[in-house]
C-alpha cells in the first residue's frame, strides 16, 4: 500500500484537488448537519480524483460521536431524504436487492452486514402474502455475501448470481469505507450512484459491483469506520506545522513521517476503540434512512408488518 493518502470519499478527494476543472459541487448547512453534493463530470476529473464520473452525496454530523438519540434521528431522516432523491424516477413496485458488503466477524468491517439485517425485506410478502398489506408495497431483498477469504467466492460472483436469478430493477449496496480524516469515522456518510468496489478501503480491489457488472443502476451507501495509520502521521505534521508556523520545514517533516509509516506502520489501519458501539449506532442509522427510502408513506405499515 503506498504511503499517499487514501479515501473512499468524493469529498474528501475534491478537498485534496479544489481546483479541479469537470466538478460541480454545494453545500447545505443544517442544523447538526452538512450535504455537500459533488457531481464528477469529466474522465480528467473522475481519473485525478480516483472516482467515477456521477454524483455523490455526503452527510457530515460531527456531534454524532456524543451519540445524541435525537441526531440519530435527524441524521437517518436526511439520510432517507437524499437516497429518495437518488431513487426518483424508479418504480414504486421495482425490486430492490440491498446488499451488505463486509466481513461481519471484523467489526470493522461488520457495517454491510449489519444495516442487511435490519433491512425491511418485503420480497416475500409482495409474492405469498399480498393481502397482508393495505396497498401494493415495495419489493425489497437483502443479501451478505461475505468476503472472498471467508467463502472462496468472490462477492461480485455471488451477487451476480442473485441478480440473475431474482433480476432486480436496482441494487442498494452497503460497506464500511476508508477516510484520511480521523474525525470523520462513524460521523459521515456518503451515497452515490457509481456503485462501489468491495475491499477498496483496505486496499483489496475487487470487481466493482455497478450498472456495467449488473446491468441495472447501483446506488452505494457507505460509512468511514477505519482510517491508515499513516493518514495520522499526515494530521499529525499538519497540525505541528499549523501550531507552530514551521511551514517552510512542513515537508521534511512529511517526508520523515513517511519513511516511518513505510519501514513501521506500512498498511496498518486503525479504527477506534469503541468501534462495537459505533457498528451498532450506525448500522441503526442507516437502516433506519434505508427503510424510510424504500417505504416512504408505508413505511410505518411495513415496520409493524416486518417487526
Amino acid at each position: 500500500m503506498p504511503t499517499s493518502i487514501y479515501t473512499d470519499l468524493a469529498m474528501e478527494s475534491r478537498e485534496l484537488n479544489p481546483e479541479l476543472q469537470g466538478v460541480k459541487e454545494q453545500t447545505e448547512e443544517g442544523e447538526g448537519i452538512s450535504i455537500s453534493r459533488i457531481e464528477v463530470e469529466t474522465e480528467e476529473a473522475a481519473q485525478k480524483l480516483e472516482k467515477p464520473i456521477g454524483h455523490y452525496i455526503t452527510l457530515d454530523a460531527p456531534e454524532l460521536t456524543n451519540r445524541p438519540l435525537d441526531l440519530f434521528e435527524q441524521v437517518s431522516k436526511s439520510l432517507a431524504t437524499e437516497l429518495a432523491r437518488l431513487l426518483e424516477g424508479v418504480d414504486p413496485q421495482a425490486t430492490v436487492l440491498v446488499v451488505g458488503l463486509g466481513n461481519r466477524a471484523i467489526t470493522s468491517d461488520s457495517l454491510g452486514p449489519k444495516v442487511a439485517e435490519q433491512v425491511y425485506v418485503t420480497r416475500h410478502v409482495t409474492q405469498y402474502l399480498p393481502d397482508a398489506v393495505s396497498k401494493p408495497i415495495r419489493s425489497v431483498c437483502a443479501v451478505a455475501p461475505g468476503v472472498l477469504g471467508v467463502t472462496g467466492i468472490e462477492t461480485m460472483e455471488i451477487v451476480q448470481g442473485v441478480v440473475e436469478r431474482l433480476k432486480p430493477d436496482i441494487i442498494l449496496a452497503v460497506d464500511a469505507l476508508a477516510s484520511r480524516r480521523a474525525a470523520r469515522i462513524s460521523t459521515t456518510i456518503q451515497l452515490t450512484d457509481t456503485g462501489i468496489s468491495p475491499g477498496s478501503g483496505v486496499g483489496n480491489e475487487r470487481k466493482g459491483l455497478n450498472e456495467a457488472t449488473f446491468g441495472v443502476p447501483v446506488l452505494a451507501v457507505g460509512v468511514p469506520m477505519v482510517v491508515y495509520a499513516t493518514t495520522i502521521s499526515q494530521d499529525t505534521i499538519s497540525l505541528i506545522a499549523d501550531e507552530t508556523g514551521l511551514h517552510s520545514d512542513e515537508d521534511k517533516l512529511r517526508a520523515l513521517a513517511e519513511k516511518v509509516s513505510e519501514e513501521h506502520l506500512g498498511s496498518m489501519i486503525v479504527t477506534p476503540k469503541d468501534v462495537d458501539q459505533i457498528a451498532t449506532d450506525m448500522s441503526r442509522i442507516l437502516a433506519d434512512g434505508i427503510n424510510m427510502a424504500l417505504f416512504g408513506a408505508e413505511y410505518d405499515e411495513v415496520r409493524m408488518l416486518i417487526a
